[in-house]
């Protein structure tokens, strides 16, 4: 039998307290509001790449457009195209400061699919050897072995180097 091991710090999150009283949070990192948490690693004219507050592995990543979408079918080509690149350029980076050996890459649009953000945002999580499967993270049972925090510099300076 298995037991579950949680992020002590998301509960209050997911049960809607400790949430920033910001209308959309990615909206309030886009416009650098310090009401929320931003641990922004790198941004485009239309995208922000953030550091996930709370991780499924280190070095897990969220890539949104600076326009407040919902639907992926609402993007426009140059985001589309811009989206894409991003997404490789995350793939390199997050080789170069972690050596995952894969990515699991995926949007939750509506809220019935797990989004708990209205703002359209990619998941980009580096997978690791020996590791749980993705079904067992988000099904709760995972230890995060780095603070996000202590990521965001690291990866700045990845993104930097490769821009």
């Amino acid at each position: 039998m298995r037991e579950n091991l949680f992020v002590p710090n998301k509960l209050p999150y997911a049960k809607g307290r400790n949430r920033p009283n910001v209308e959309c949070i990615l909206c309030a990192i886009v416009e650098k509001n310090d009401k929320v948490e931003r641990l922004e690693v790198h941004r485009t004219e239309l995208f922000t790449i953030s550091l996930n507050l709370y991780p499924y592995s280190p070095g897990h990543l969220l890539i949104f457009p600076q326009r407040h979408v919902e639907d992926l079918r609402e993007l426009n080509s140059d985001e589309v195209i811009g989206l894409h690149e991003l997404q490789c350029l995350s793939f390199e980076v997050l080789s170069e400061a972690y050596q995952p050996r894969g990515f699991n890459i995926g949007f939750n649009m509506g809220e019935t699919s797990g989004a708990s953000i209205p703002h359209l945002h990619l998941h980009v999580v580096p997978r690791y050897q020996r590791e749980l499967g993705f079904m067992d993270v988000i099904g709760g049972a995972r230890i995060i072995i780095e603070d996000p925090n202590a990521t965001q510099e690291n990866l700045r300076t990845l993104f930097e180097k490769y821009c």
